[in-house]
This record gives structure tokens, C-alpha cells and sequence, in this order.
């Protein structure tokens, strides 16, 4: 029995000593909190102030910038607006060229086909006209030799 008294004062004047450190960190934790309260409003009026005094000296900054860039924007826009009425009229320059050498390729082939169309024409006259001859010539040579034949058989016969 001895052992577990022991055991028990052991333990138990822990426990007590805890429960003292516990109490005693609580209490130091809140008077911690109640100095530090100063500070931390200190610290967040100094962060309010510094803010507005930023902004204070930062919007004249801001509207001098405006200010300055006001010219700089309105140049790029009359550059852009004359680079778009440039790029409109090589556009339709350029549509106006495309056009006039389609037309041309148009006309060009035209002429070709006619052309084409005339020597076909002329070369299909020029051997109708030599077939024409070589029958006639053909028709009289077989003309001639079948009138020399007969000739030929009639001398022959008498």
C-alpha cells in the first residue's frame, strides 16, 4: 500500500502543478492580450494612415499619367484609323488588279479558243478537201482502167 500513496501524492501533486502552469499560462496569455491591445490599434491606425497618404500621393500621380498618356492615345488611335484606310485601299486595289487579270486570262483564253476553233475548222477543210481530191482522182484512174479493161475485153472478143 505504500507503493500506490506513493504513486498517488506523486501523480496528484503533478496533476495540481499542472493544473497551476495551466492557470497561470491562461492569466499571462490575457494580460499579453491586454498589452498588446495598444499595439495592434497603434499598428492598425499606422497601417489606415500610411494607406490614405498612399493614395493621397499616388491619385495626382495617377492623373498626371492620364494626363500624359491622353495625347500618346490619341495618336495611336488616328494611326490606327489610317492604317485601316490604308489597308482599305491597297484591299481594293488589290481587288481591282485581280480583277483586271481575271478579265485578261478571260479574254486571252477566248482568243486562244477561237484560234483554236479556226485551225480546226481550216484543218478539217484542208483533208475533206484532199479526200475529196484523192476519191476524185481514185474514182477517175478507176474510171480509166475499167474503160481500158473493157476496151481491152471488146478488142479481145471481135
Amino acid at each position: 500500500m505504500g507503493l500506490s500513496s506513493f504513486f498517488k501524492n506523486l501523480f496528484g501533486s503533478a496533476k495540481k502543478t499542472a493544473d497551476e502552469f495551466a492557470t497561470s499560462a491562461e492569466t499571462a496569455f490575457e494580460e499579453a492580450k491586454v498589452a498588446a491591445t495598444p499595439y495592434i490599434d497603434k499598428a492598425e491606425a499606422f497601417a489606415e494612415e500610411t494607406f490614405e497618404k498612399v493614395k493621397e500621393t499616388a491619385t495626382p500621380i495617377i492623373e498626371k499619367t492620364k494626363e500624359a498618356a491622353a495625347p500618346i492615345i490619341e495618336k495611336a488611335e488616328v494611326y490606327a484609323d489610317q492604317a485601316q484606310e490604308i489597308a482599305n485601299e491597297y484591299s481594293s486595289k488589290a481587288a481591282d488588279a485581280i480583277e483586271k487579270i481575271v478579265e485578261s486570262v478571260k479574254e486571252k483564253t477566248a482568243a486562244t479558243t477561237e484560234e483554236v476553233e479556226d485551225l480546226t475548222s481550216k484543218a478539217t477543210e484542208t483533208v475533206t478537201e484532199k479526200i475529196n481530191s484523192t476519191v476524185n482522182e481514185a474514182d477517175s484512174e478507176t474510171t480509166e482502167t475499167i474503160k481500158e479493161a473493157e476496151t481491152k475485153i471488146e478488142k479481145d472478143q471481135i
